[in-house]
């Protein structure tokens, strides 16, 4: 657990704001993510622990945190009452609930500028950064699918884009190349490897996007961040139990959703794993993610379901462009904890790239085998 970066007597403000039940008892970090800061909050109501979870939103990633807010709010009032009118009992577990400001807003403003939003805790259920069985894999792919099951008939308008392009290869590729332009640290150098294999590649970044602008592949609303510490497992059934993580909910393509869970699950060692021997794609963890998602993701069309091998391997390479990018940048978004942490992490990206392209043909004949 990183140690915390707000005082309690700060937290205790922050939480003041809220229309929470309960007396603050108090708070420690929470969680593993790289952008916002995230703490549980203890409280105790009528001599009953209460439990939330307090997130400052990063507005330096963020540019439109209300904006944010909106989508989060709407998405998870339109989840929970889909659940409710299923007749779940356990709705409130499996869709997160904001707690409003006292002013009514979904958010507080503290004295320095920064914007807080608060969370029930869903209890008895957690998140692994790294998965450990195929049961956890089918289950959080299932939760996925049904997240955006949920929220195909959210009506209109059209959600907010909270970060612009975010899982646009190309526009990706450009940022990379303004990097490595300006290489303001002095680091290209040391990345001419991983440059070149971005370049071995770039004829295939564009291909999700063309077959969309065809009309082959449609916009949905999709999470944007499917890695499976956004998903809560029940700690006694191993079922998923709620989608967590809404800063990226916003319009885009299901093959992206499926393609994060395939680079985030099937990954054999962490993120910023430094020897490249233990890194590579679990083909079997590949066969659960796939019958997991095909088994409640009833809205594909064929063309989605053609991509969605090619759509692990382009996510992959994304992600490991924009850590490749932030790393020439100076390590400006991703939170570090070491020096060169950012290059390792796209270093493992990349290595997971050609562990799947060695797997493809593989892959391919498994998706076949399910959906036949």
């Amino acid at each position: 657990m990183e140690r915390a970066k707000h005082s309690v007597e700060q937290l205790r403000q922050v939480f003041s704001g809220f229309q929470a039940w309960g007396d603050f008892a108090g708070v420690q970090p929470y969680g593993s993510g790289h952008i916002n800061d995230t703490y549980k909050v203890s409280a105790r109501l009528a001599g009953t622990p209460v439990n939330y979870l307090v997130q400052r939103i990063n507005h330096a990633i963020f540019k439109e945190p209300d904006r944010l807010m909106e989508n989060v709010v709407r998405v998870t009032e339109h989840l929970g009452r889909q659940l409710a009118k299923a007749g779940d009992p356990d709705a409130t577990r499996k869709a997160l609930t904001v707690v409003p400001a006292r002013d009514g807003l979904p958010y507080v403003r503290d004295g320095e500028g920064n914007w807080w939003r608060l969370y029930l805790f869903i209890e008895q259920a957690r998140t692994y950064d790294i998965i450990e069985s195929d049961r956890q894999a089918f289950e959080a792919a299932r939760a996925f699918a049904r997240f955006q099951n949920l929220l195909a008939d959210l009506p209109a308008p059209r959600l907010h884009e909270t970060i612009p392009a975010f899982h646009n290869t190309p526009a990706r590729l450009k940022a990379l190349d303004a990097a490595i332009g300006a290489d303001v640290c002095g680091r290209k150098a040391e990345v001419a490897a991983e440059i070149a294999f971005v370049d071995e590649r770039r004829v295939q970044c564009g291909r999700l996007l063309e077959r969309h602008a065809r009309g082959e592949i449609p916009e949905r609303i999709t999470h944007n961040d499917t890695k499976i510490n956004n998903v809560m497992l029940d700690d006694a059934t191993g079922e998923g139990v709620c989608v967590i993580d809404l800063d990226t909910v916003m319009p885009g393509l299901a093959l992206y959703d499926f393609g994060d869970m395939v680079r985030s699950a099937t990954a054999s060692a962490k993120e910023d794993e430094r020897d490249l021997s233990k890194v590579g794609s679990r083909i079997g963890m590949f066969e659960a993610l796939a019958r997991g998602y095909l088994s409640e993701a009833a809205f594909l069309l064929p063309a989605e379901m053609e991509e969605l091998v090619f759509s692990g391997r382009l996510i992959t390479l994304t992600i490991g462009i924009r850590f490749l990018t932030d790393y020439l940048a100076g390590d400006v978004y991703f939170r570090t904890h070491r020096p060169g942490q950012n290059l390792d992490r796209c270093r493992t990206q990349l290595q997971m790239v050609r562990s799947m392209e060695a797997q493809a043909g593989a892959m391919e004949a498994l998706v076949r085998g399910i959906r036949r």
